[in-house]
């Protein structure tokens, strides 16, 4: 039998819309309980999801929500997040770094206001919530829950051409893709299993419609990384220290009908995902 959420803990950033939500979705299905951390708490025109939408979702699939609104740039807002949700739900078994800020820019069109964005959520914000959320971790491990982290972000990788055009958030995702690297080395004597996942294509976001340019007809839909994330978590925490890529953690689990994934099924020729060779 497939191992489930069910009665596990997911602390998941980001997850008010797009992929932090598709995942928290598919834990819900388990049962899962689903700590949902955001600042989205006022509808955005350009931006559909907040944080009461999000925990909706999450409990008509059959999980238990809570919804904290939180800047993960904010070591103290992190902190009262992870207290709550112990206090919530008891602990946290799972970790899912998801939030992230993207600013497709050469060195000279990136003001430094928006590197500091990039930088302070997806490396600082991944690295203050995994530090936050290590005595909750590691007493699920204890207790022989199984616990794990998991980063979004890509296989690391030091081709200029990964870095050329976009710098700064090139370095910003990798930043996630080191916090992969060394915590599943410093965390693996606590039991505790540390992997990036990254999709091979681009993937239809509420995010991704803000590029101009980007034609989400050929794109993949969030859930295909819900799923790939729902095999990597039910996975026993030797598997660590890991840079999954999503199609192919669906086919090694013998899911071979991807189409279903397509924003338009049929689609053969989808937009790839940056850092994927």
């Amino acid at each position: 039998m497939r191992s489930t959420l069910q009665g596990k803990t997911l602390f998941v950033t980001g997850g008010s819309r797009g992929i932090g939500l598709a995942i928290a979705v598919r834990a819900a299905a388990d049962g899962a309980n689903v700590v949902l951390v955001a600042k989205t708490v006022e509808p955005d025109p350009r931006l559909p999801g907040t944080l009461a939408s999000a925990a909706e979702a999450v409990e008509a699939a059959g999980g238990r929500a809570l919804a904290v609104p939180t800047d993960i740039r904010d070591e103290a807002a992190v902190a009262a997040a992870v207290q709550a949700a112990v206090d919530r739900f008891g602990g946290i078994d799972i970790l899912v770094n998801n939030a992230s800020a993207i600013s497709l820019t050469p060195t000279a069109a990136t003001p430094m206001k928006r590197f500091d964005l990039m930088f302070g959520v997806n490396v600082r914000g991944t690295f203050a919530c995994t530090q936050a959320c290590l005595p909750a971790l590691t007493a699920s491990a204890k207790a022989g829950r199984g616990p794990h982290v998991l980063n979004m972000g890509p296989p690391l990788s030091m081709k200029p051409h990964w870095f050329r055009n976009h710098t700064a958030y090139s370095m910003a995702k990798y930043g996630m893709s080191m916090c992969t690297l060394g915590h599943a080395a410093e965390f693996a004597p606590l039991g505790i299993a540390v992997n990036s996942l990254w999709p091979r294509t681009a993937i239809a976001t509420a995010a991704l419609q803000m590029i101009p340019g980007v034609d989400t007809n050929k794109c993949r839909r969030p859930e295909i990384l819900a799923d790939a994330a729902h095999f990597i978590l039910t996975s026993d925490t030797s598997v660590s220290g890991n840079f999954f890529i999503d199609d192919e953690v669906l086919v090694a689990h013998g899911v071979t009908d991807l189409d279903r994934y397509a924003v338009v099924p049929g689609t053969k020729d989808f937009i790839p995902d940056f850092f994927v060779d």
